[in-house]
């Protein structure tokens, strides 16, 4: 247990920092589980739309470094990959 009373501030900053950075990555795959429903269900313009809001979410939650800007990359990446193939499959 912390003694000091800077310590003791850190953990409760720690677990104050925690619980945000928790629910901005919970966000991060709920939109990514509207993404997929919308891919499985063959629905172009919807996957789209859940793709915009994806990236919009995911370039905030790099720039406050809950996540690391490689990382946000990453997945915008793969998820770009699985719409365009979705596109190609449509168009």
């Amino acid at each position: 247990m912390a003694h000091s009373l800077s310590a003791k501030k850190r953990v409760k900053q720690n677990a104050k920092r925690r619980t945000i950075s928790r629910a901005r990555k919970s966000q991060v795959k709920t939109q990514i589980k509207h993404f997929e429903t919308a891919l499985s269900d063959g629905d172009v313009e919807a996957a789209s739309e859940q793709y915009q809001i994806i990236v919009r979410k995911l370039d905030k939650t790099a720039a406050t470094s809950t996540m690391h800007k490689r990382t946000a990359a990453r997945k915008k990446s793969r998820l770009a990959k699985r719409l365009n193939s979705l596109k190609a499959k449509k168009g």
